[in-house]
């Protein structure tokens, strides 16, 4: 871990990444990938000490309110987090504004700040979105192997619909040969039922793969799963996006499940629902000018 200044923290649609790199672990994380130019360990992750400042600043000068979102590149929720409270420092500020947040992570840390969660969900909206990947327990500790498991992160989901704070899960990637069957795919989605989430995204039932990234999950499929890698070799060669052999007839099970639950599962529907938010003036509020 090292900490930088940062010279802003708000990109054009209103993300933010208060680290860089990630200590989770996942063996398959596109984040690692040299396209990204990150030019240092991605288990070094890079603190942007100022955030919290930076977001301050950067919502102050807003003439609306808006849906901060966070955890796209780099979870917020890492390690460090539980000394360095960045992370709840930024969630104070969107508070304090009165704008939304949506906020991805696989960390249960984040039951940390349901304070917060449920004060921005009654003055704006608040989204959670928790990836799940695998329901088998033993290999999600391979594959995630350093955060909380599925198991754990369902009851972070059941916990926030308890309280009321609409979630969102990530359920991508699906591994092509290691967590690419039907009892994978229905176990997940039991999950997302009983937890009555807003919305499933995914893109295709699969993995992408590209330079940097690649060479780290290969490494590890050699680590625990012998012979894997030359497996995915064969079937894809040098290819960016793998999709399960099976994805057909997965994907169309994924979709009727959430038809028959009323689960949103269209990404563009879902990306555009987490970007809006209701810009009338709360009462109380100064007018901005």
């Amino acid at each position: 871990m090292y900490t930088v200044q940062a010279k802003g923290i708000l990109s054009a649609q209103n993300g933010m990444n208060i680290y860089r790199g990630c200590t989770h672990g996942c063996i398959y994380c596109d984040a690692r990938s040299t396209c990204y130019q990150m030019n240092h360990s991605f288990e070094n992750v890079e603190v942007k000490e100022n955030a919290p400042e930076l977001l301050d600043a950067a919502l102050s000068r807003k003439r609306n309110r808006c849906m901060v979102g966070t955890g796209a590149m780099s979870d917020p929720y890492q390690q460090c987090e539980k000394t360095l409270c960045l992370t709840r420092r930024c969630l104070e500020v969107i508070e304090k504004h009165n704008c939304g947040l949506a906020i991805q992570t696989k960390s249960d840390m984040i039951l940390r700040d349901i304070d917060l969660l449920e004060s921005i969900n009654r003055k704006a909206k608040c989204v959670v979105e928790i990836t799940l990947t695998t329901y088998d327990e033993d290999i999600c500790r391979i594959v995630e192997p350093d955060v909380c498991t599925t198991k754990r992160r369902v009851e972070v989901l059941n916990i926030m619909r308890d309280r009321g704070i609409p979630t969102i899960v990530w359920l991508t990637p699906i591994l092509p040969f290691i967590n690419d069957t039907e009892e994978n795919l229905r176990g997940l989605l039991d999950c997302c039922i009983q937890a009555r989430v807003y919305g499933i995204i995914i893109f295709g039932i699969g993995l992408t793969l590209r330079d940097g990234d690649r060479q780290y999950f290969y490494k590890k499929l050699d680590e625990h799963f012998p012979g894997m890698k030359e497996k995915y070799i064969r079937t894809y060669g040098n290819a960016y996006e793998l999709p399960v052999p099976d994805t057909v007839r997965l994907t169309r099970l994924l979709k009727e499940e959430c038809r028959a639950h009323g689960i949103v599962c269209d990404a563009d529907e879902l990306f555009g629902w987490m970007h809006t938010l209701d810009t009338l003036k709360i009462p109380g509020q100064p007018e901005l000018l």
